[in-house]
C-alpha cells in the first residue's frame, strides 16, 4: 500500500486549551531565552570590567608576620 504524502490538509485542529498551552509554553520558552542572553551579556560585561580594574591595580604583596616568640615560664 503507497502511503499519501503530507500536504497539510487535514492537519488536527488543537483545542482550545491545547492552543493557549501552546501559546503559553512558546511565549514562556521566549521569555526564558531572553533572560539568560540578558544575563550571559552582564555577566561578560562584568568579567571584563573586572579584569580591566585587576589590570590597573597595583600588585600588593602580602606582610610578612613576625616571628611568634615562644612564652617565658
Amino acid at each position: 500500500m503507497k502511503s499519501l504524502p503530507d500536504t497539510g490538509l487535514f492537519k488536527p485542529v488543537p483545542s482550545r486549551t491545547e492552543a493557549k498551552t501552546d501559546t503559553t509554553s512558546r511565549v514562556s520558552r521566549q521569555i526564558q531565552d531572553l533572560e539568560a542572553k540578558e544575563r550571559a551579556a552582564k555577566t561578560e560585561r562584568l568579567r571584563a570590567a573586572r579584569l580591566a580594574q585587576e589590570a590597573e591595580a597595583p600588585v600588593v604583596l602580602p606582610k610578612k608576620t613576625a616571628a611568634k616568640r615562644p612564652k617565658k615560664g
